[in-house]
């Protein structure tokens, strides 16, 4: 007894050698733990680039008009009914059959990010139809300007209520940037319509958008930057494979083509169309990148189970600490059997 105590002792004194293996984050027969999203990438994606574009063309088109510069109204009111039109054409394309969007307007559930979208999407789309209208045929001006109002009101909603929509899944490269992926969103919508603005309009009349690019790039460069600090592990896959180039790509391209817009795209036609295309293409590879870190968030068990584990044990140790607080002589409680991490885990 007293050797192999020894013996025992003295490989202890070593350090432990691990009994088990590491483990590797799969599930039942390889499945992942979640349903992959079975949205086409491009017609998704795609819908949540024009939606963002359409909203915030509507707000570029109410300042251009309040202004008098015509021929940037003009551009962002056309731009906002071509970009709602092809995002509702990709979103019925993906469900399938026509008839399932109107379905989807036979109640109205406000707890539902998609009921609320498509009445938003109702109401929006006949109001930039208006607007863009009676722009190019010059009728009804009065009629016109009060539909420019109206899709403006509704235009950050437009741009923002996708982002509301994906996050409001189990994805965990979605529903972890639930707070500041509609800030994102908003923002780069605003800097594609300001790219558009600049590729369309003289350079005398497009000061709005430049502007606007400058605030939309700094809002969305922003809220992405806090969004990826905060979501800890779920942020990984915005960094790394396809989707972190796309995302680098899309800061890249955001950046240059607002400080361009606004250094040199006042006093060269040139430079603003290039700075104009290089927010467009940021945009659209922010959208493209979030929509396939969701994917790859979804096929790896370990975005869902390390996230889940690290929870149960803040609960516990926040009980712990509720306990050892409140507990009778000061000698602290336990949770259950949770052991030092606490409570059981995934």
């Amino acid at each position: 007894m007293g050797q192999g105590g020894g013996r025992h002792r003295r490989r202890r004194g070593r350090g432990e050698r691990p009994v088990v293996p590491e483990a590797e984050f799969t599930s039942y027969y390889g499945l992942p733990i979640l349903n992959r999203p079975t949205w086409k990438t491009l017609d998704i994606a795609g819908y949540l680039f024009l939606g963002g574009l359409a909203g915030g063309s509507s707000l570029l088109a109410a300042g251009a008009h309040a202004t008098g510069r015509r021929a940037l109204a003009r551009s962002a009111k056309i731009g906002a009914l071509g970009a709602i039109s092809a995002s509702t054409v990709a979103l019925i394309h993906d469900l399938g059959r026509p008839g399932r969007f109107y379905n989807m307007l036979r109640v109205a559930k406000p707890t539902s990010p998609m009921s609320m979208g498509s009445w938003l999407l109702a109401a929006y789309g006949p109001l930039a139809g208006v607007s863009a209208v009676t722009e190019v045929t010059g009728l009804f001006r009065r009629s016109g300007a009060a539909a420019t109002a109206g899709a403006a009101v509704l235009g950050p909603a437009v741009a923002s209520y996708t982002a509301v929509l994906i996050a409001d899944t189990a994805v965990p490269s979605w529903h972890e940037g639930y707070r500041e992926l509609p800030f994102a969103f908003t923002g780069s919508g605003v800097a594609a319509a300001a790219g558009l603005g600049m590729l369309a309009a003289p350079v005398e009349q497009a000061g709005p958008a430049r502007r606007a690019a400058v605030f939309g790039a700094a809002l969305e460069l922003g809220a992405t930057a806090v969004m990826t600090r905060r979501m800890g592990l779920a942020a990984e896959p915005l960094e790394r494979g396809r989707p972190g180039a796309l995302m680098r790509v899309s800061k890249a391209l955001t950046a240059a083509g607002a400080a361009a817009g606004l250094l040199a795209g006042r006093r060269s036609r040139t430079a603003a169309a290039l700075s104009g295309a290089a927010l467009l293409a940021g945009s659209a590879a922010l959208r493209f990148g979030v929509f396939t870190a969701g994917v790859a968030s979804a096929e790896d068990p370990k975005y869902t189970v390390l996230p889940q584990r690290e929870r149960l044990r803040a609960r516990s140790r926040e009980r712990r600490r509720e306990t050892s607080g409140g507990g009778s002589g000061g000698t602290g409680g336990t949770d259950g059997g949770g052991g030092e991490d606490g409570g059981p885990v995934v």
